[in-house]
């Protein structure tokens, strides 16, 4: 069976989760960001993905209670990604940061 993107399965199951919960999980980045998650945000969104797949493979939609709100969405994974992102590139420029040493003057 061909291995399908968690992304896919949310977007067909029409579940409205939260927009961070649709970012792909393939690269390093993404992957870190999910480890620095909290335990309790980590939880909700793996509760919310699992719940998308379970909606796909009913072919039903979420009672319009227990779907995402606009007003209650927020972006829980995208500042960690940004953060993660800050420490490459400030990593990056201290690795090719070049020093000199200054020559001793015997006077």
């Amino acid at each position: 069976m061909k291995q399908v993107p968690l992304t896919w399965w949310i977007r067909r199951a029409k579940c409205p989760n939260s927009v961070d919960d649709l970012i792909p999980e393939e690269s390093d980045v993404v992957m870190l960001a999910l480890k620095r998650l909290p335990p309790k945000e980590a939880y909700d969104r793996v509760f919310r993905l699992r719940r998308a797949f379970q909606c796909s493979l009913s072919h039903q939609l979420l009672p319009k209670d227990q779907q995402t709100k606009p007003e209650e969405d927020y972006l829980y994974l995208t500042p960690i990604i940004k953060e993660i992102e800050q420490e490459i590139r400030e990593r990056g420029d201290l690795e090719a940061m070049v020093v000199d040493k200054k020559k001793k003057s015997n006077s």
